[in-house]
């Protein structure tokens, strides 16, 4: 069962072709460095991938089901740049609503596991309205992992973050792809991206410039992808 197919999608904005026929599988265990040029449309596909938006043409599968399917969201965790957290609400406050609407089961017990794992323990009846961008960015990743998600979906994770959090994330991400799940990650930030990802998926202005496995040149050479797959 593939984890994600993404079967011939478009994106129109008016006559504009935001995305051009994309098509690519990802398997579950894989996780996917989704890379490209600011402008190139990484962000309306991951959107699209994660059941936020339609495609204008197409289809998107998650575990071979529809991607807008309502159960087939509960397996999905988003950290995007719109970190969808209420600041008027304290940390945990935010993670025990989150919690509730996810149906998980002992709710306070998991909303407090994940305000430890984020370094958030302390903070956690402050107000998110008064947090720095990285501590927002922190809980933002708490409600990302909350419900234990088969497939998450990442837009620029590691945007805020301190050299110890970009530690945490990737650790984070370590433990859910050694417990099979699957990670899509769209982000500037190749080295960062290219240690994890056992695959690469580059979008050149709407189109599918490459997608294969990522590879050891690549690892040593962030730029090489670039140039190679004729990125203007």
């Amino acid at each position: 069962m593939r984890a994600l197919a993404v079967e011939g999608v478009w994106k129109f904005y008016g006559d504009y072709p935001a995305l051009r026929e994309i098509r690519f599988d990802v398997e579950p265990g894989q996780c996917v460095a989704l890379l490209g040029r600011n402008g190139a449309g990484k962000t309306t596909l991951l959107r699209i991938l994660a059941g936020l938006a339609r495609p204008s043409k197409g289809a998107v599968k998650v575990f071979e089901k529809d991607s807008l399917d309502r159960a087939t969201r509960g397996q999905i965790g988003i950290l995007g740049h719109g970190i969808a957290i209420y600041d008027e609400l304290s940390a945990y406050e935010n993670l025990r609503l989150f919690a509730g609407l996810y149906g998980i089961e002992q709710p306070d017990k998991w909303a407090m596991h994940w305000l430890e794992r984020t370094g958030l323990e302390r903070v956690k009846d402050g107000l998110v309205r008064e947090f720095s961008r990285g501590m927002r960015q922190r809980l933002a990743v708490a409600r990302a992992f909350l419900h234990n998600p088969k497939l998450l979906m990442l837009d620029e994770p590691f945007t805020s973050l301190d050299d110890r959090a970009i530690a945490l994330l990737q650790g984070l991400l370590r433990e859910s792809l050694a417990a099979g799940g699957t990670v899509i990650m769209s982000t500037h930030q190749l080295r960062e991206a290219l240690e994890l990802a056992t695959n690469v998926v580059l979008i050149n202005r709407g189109k599918l410039a490459h997608t294969g496995a990522r590879t050891q040149e690549m690892l040593d050479d962030p730029g090489y992808l670039y140039r190679t797959y004729g990125e203007a």
